[in-house]
């Protein structure tokens, strides 16, 4: 996997949409705080356009994203929101492009759809993180969060990141492997297809949002019967608001727990305010807590994520 080169202060990224088309006011405040965080903004013209439900046309859209690799003075990209339409694009991705000119790339949601090819087709770790044009981009601890993951000062010296102290315990157990998934429903739809998930001893991370348990229960029996589960190392379960681990707990037991696969639960990551950034294409273990924690019931917090910073997937970029 290749690590792409790491932000720092004064950098250029761009921002730009694969998918809706943007509120411009929420994608002028999330402007703001990239520029906040001492990045120069060029905003693509994706981000303005609107045909429908997409962010313009899809050519328009592809030569944003394929202007914004080939230009070498755009040192990252984000997506500026989700919604509808990364998928169409999968097919005319100049994937030799991308994996020749590998930059810090960050979205979530439908942006699930180029997470997996870039880290499949191109070996590029990206990474599942905040985007301007949401209301995300207002929580402070989220964009704090992505700083602290994607700005060379604040992650590249470290021979391993903690990302969350302690998760709720599905079942226990260790698992190692590299990080992939996203957005439930967009990693089922790319079951059956030239861009399908590959979970061979990964570990997989699963968020959802707006979707009733019978219909998380349906997806992953989808992936249960692709054998997903069965394939991969660990599950991680991020957010599913505005259901819970609870209100999901019969296709958690049903469809998860009998794979026997270390699974956790709990993580702030996904549609939710604040959240986590996670590294796509990273190692990634998940392990039991080192000592008991205090104040806590039996069981329920008692295993933690820890990235591996350093680890023998990662060749990085100059």
């Amino acid at each position: 996997m290749i690590m792409p080169k790491l932000l720092r202060t004064g950098d250029t990224v761009a921002v730009l949409a694969t998918s809706g088309a943007c509120n411009i006011v929420n994608l002028e405040n999330g402007v703001k705080t990239l520029e906040s965080m001492g990045l120069n903004v060029q905003v693509m013209w994706s981000c303005y356009a609107k045909r429908e439900y997409l962010a313009g046309d899809d050519n328009l859209r592809l030569n944003d994203l394929h202007t914004a690799f080939e230009d070498t003075n755009i040192k990252g990209i984000f997506v500026a929101r989700g919604g509808y339409g990364a998928g169409r694009l999968l097919p005319f991705i100049n994937y030799e492009l991308v994996k020749k000119n590998p930059k810090v790339f960050v979205g979530f949601s439908d942006v699930t759809a180029l997470h997996i090819v870039f880290n499949q087709f191109c070996n590029l770790i990206t990474f599942h993180g905040p985007m301007p044009a949401t209301n995300v981009g207002n929580a402070r601890f989220s964009w704090w969060a992505l700083k602290n993951m994607i700005f060379e000062s604040s992650f590249c010296n470290q021979k391993e990141k903690l990302l969350a102290p302690t998760l709720k315990t599905i079942v226990s157990g260790c698992a190692k492997g590299v990080l992939t998934g996203g957005n439930l429903t967009l990693v089922t739809t790319s079951l059956g297809t030239p861009y399908e998930i590959n979970t061979r001893q990964r570990i997989l991370f699963l968020e959802e949002v707006q979707e009733e348990p019978y219909r998380v229960d349906r997806l992953f029996l989808q992936l249960k019967q692709a054998g997903k589960f069965r394939d991969a190392s660990g599950i991680i379960l991020g957010d599913f608001s505005p259901e819970s681990l609870e209100t999901i707990k019969m296709a958690i037991d049903d469809l998860i727990i009998p794979e026997n696969k270390p699974t956790v639960g709990g993580l702030k990551c996904g549609h939710i305010t604040p959240t986590f950034t996670l590294p796509l294409g990273r190692i990634m273990e998940i392990k039991p807590c080192p000592k008991p924690q205090q104040n806590l019931t039996l069981g329920e917090l008692e295993h933690q994520l820890v990235i591996h910073s350093h680890s023998e997937n990662v060749k990085e970029h100059k």
